[in-house]
This record gives structure tokens, sequence and C-alpha cells, in this order.
């Protein structure tokens, strides 16, 4: 009784010091700002305000070096004060796998991409793929590792490697949040599983491929079954229904305009926004894992704004075609 009492408090401490920091964060009015700011210079200060450091005079390189560099910081930093490590963990495993897939297709020549989010350092896992030696990594992370491996060898196609390596990567994220006891989180994963199912079956679509193909990237543990994603592929508006009276509603609808010659833009951020909307209604909840979820995937979201603002203003692009892509913002 008296562990509860204490997470009770600790969650209620770190729930209000994110609260709080909500209060900063980057919302549509500061990100038009620093669209219709006259210089990258002046776009880039704007975020101070906001707790980023001056990244006004930074290259691009330089940008994602800083972003990474703060994501990195925030996780550590909550995960010190959780009083539920999974809650972080969640967010920390697909940092593993996009590592995991960096290394096993480029080895040590992209180190350059290599995530410092994850559980496992990024040079001790490529030391692991290196010498074949899994033993210290989780076991799912390490037999996906192996059958990425292998399947990369027999067929030198690395998109049925990463297919491999993204259904253990949710798996594993899903197992960790019924393992929490929280709905919020477990809803949350199954939400970003089915997401990308959709995702998954309109691009099939656009592409013209088979039911067979789009079976190989689905993803498992979504709360509508692949079995039914596959059977509706086959047509746009079937696909859309699958979807009604759920969070994806509009987003699958957006999917069916872009299987006939609509956008992907539009889908793709109507997939992100689902999530965000989904993420919001933790803003009613005092306290708790639901405030410390939302915050995590707001700022995640969020660095995604940063970095599409300014390295797209840096490279020279629209203010009005960076606007188009910028999914909707939790602050």
């Amino acid at each position: 009784m008296a562990n509860k009492k204490c997470d009770k408090l600790n969650y209620l401490c770190l729930s209000a010091m994110l609260r709080a920091r909500e209060a900063k964060m980057l919302n549509g009015e500061k990100a038009e700002r620093m669209l219709n700011a006259p210089s990258i210079e002046e776009a880039a200060k704007l975020l101070c305000d906001c707790g980023y450091e001056d990244m006004s005079s930074m290259s691009a390189k330089e940008i994602e070096n800083a972003l990474a560099h703060c994501q990195a910081e925030l996780l550590d930093e909550i995960e010190k004060l959780s009083p539920d490590k999974a809650v972080v963990t969640v967010f920390r495993v697909k940092y593993d796998y996009h590592n995991a897939k960096t290394v096993i297709k480029t080895g040590d020549a992209r180190r350059d991409l290599f995530s410092g989010c994850g559980r496992i350092k990024a040079e001790a896992l490529l030391e692991c793929c290196t010498e074949d030696n899994y033993s210290g990594l989780p076991k799912l992370l390490a037999k996906s590792i192996e059958e990425a491996k292998s399947i990369l060898a027999r067929t030198a196609n690395p998109q049925l490697a990463d297919f491999e390596l993204d259904r253990a990567c949710y798996a594993e994220m899903l197992g960790i949040a019924k393992d929490s006891g929280s709905k919020f989180i477990v809803d949350y994963v199954k939400l970003l599983i089915d997401s990308i199912n959709l995702r998954s079956a309109v691009r099939t679509a656009r592409m013209g491929k088979d039911a067979d193909f789009l079976f190989t990237a689905l993803i498992s543990g979504g709360s509508i079954d692949i079995n039914r994603v596959c059977a509706a592929s086959t047509s746009a508006e079937t696909l859309a229904a699958l979807y009604a009276n759920t969070v994806l509603q509009k987003a699958a609808e957006c999917g069916a305009e872009a299987v006939s010659g609509g956008k992907m833009t539009e889908f793709e951020k109507a997939c992100d926004n689902a999530i965000n909307e989904y993420l919001k209604m933790a803003k009613l909840i005092p306290f708790g894992e639901e405030a410390v979820t939302a915050f995590l995937a707001a700022r995640e979201n969020e660095i995604t704004a940063v970095r599409m603002i300014l390295t797209g203003r840096l490279a020279g692009i629209a203010p009005e075609i960076i606007q188009e892509r910028l999914r909707d913002l939790y602050a």
C-alpha cells in the first residue's frame, strides 16, 4: 500500500511538471510564426521560448544532431522520474529496432544514422551483430535480428528484412504496454499498429500489389484483425468502411481517396493526426501514466515538426509547402 501511495505521489509531481512544460510547447500559432519569419535565424530563435537551444546558426546536420540529443535527454530524464519505467521503455523500443535495421543493412558504414534513444547502446548492438552474439539483447530483438539477417541473405530484399523487424518491434511494444497494466498505453500501441496496417493497405493498393504482398507487411496485435485488413484492401470503399466508427475513420476516408489518385500527404497527415487526437484525451486525466505517455508522444511529434520547419527553410522550401506536411500539434 505504501508503494502505491508513493507511486501516486510521484506521478502527481511528474504530471504537474509535464503540464507546466506543455504550456511552453510548440503550437500552431508558434509554428506559423516560424514559417513566416523573415529568416531561418529568426525562425530558429523563436524555439528558444519552447526550451530548445539556439539553432539559428546550425547546418541541417547540426540541427538533426541537436534534436536527437534533445530527445535522448528527455527520455533519460523522464525515465528517472517515472514510477513505472515501462512507460518510457515503450518509446525506447522502436529506436533499438531502427538501429538494428541500420546495422543489418549498412554494418558500421552509417553510424551517423544511429539513435541514442534506445534501450541498447547503438555501438553495443553493432558489436552483437558483427560477432553474431545476441546473448546481451532482449530475446525478441535478438531473435528478429537473426531472422532479418537470414531473410536478407536469402532474398537480398531489405524491405522483407524490415518487415520482420517491424513485427517484432510492435509485438515487444505491445507486450511491455500490457505488462504496465495501463489500458491507455495498450490502446495507444494498438492504435499505432492499426495506423501502420492502414498505411500498408493503402500503399499496397496504390502500387497494384496483391493481398499476399500486403500480408507480409501487416503487423498483428492491433484492434482490427490483419485478415480483415487483407480482405478489405481489394476495395477502397471497403477499406474505408472497415475503419468506420474508429479513431482512424477520417484517415481511412483519406486513404480511399489516395488509392484513387488522391494525395498521400493528406492521408499520412490524417493517420498521424488521429493518433494525436487520441493522446489529447490524456488532458482530461489529472495525473498518471496517461500524462507521461501523451507528453513523450507529443514531444516526438514536436521534434518532427521542428525538424521539418528548420531543415525545410534551410533547403528553400516554400512555407506553404512545409505547412501542408505539418501534423497537428498537441499543445
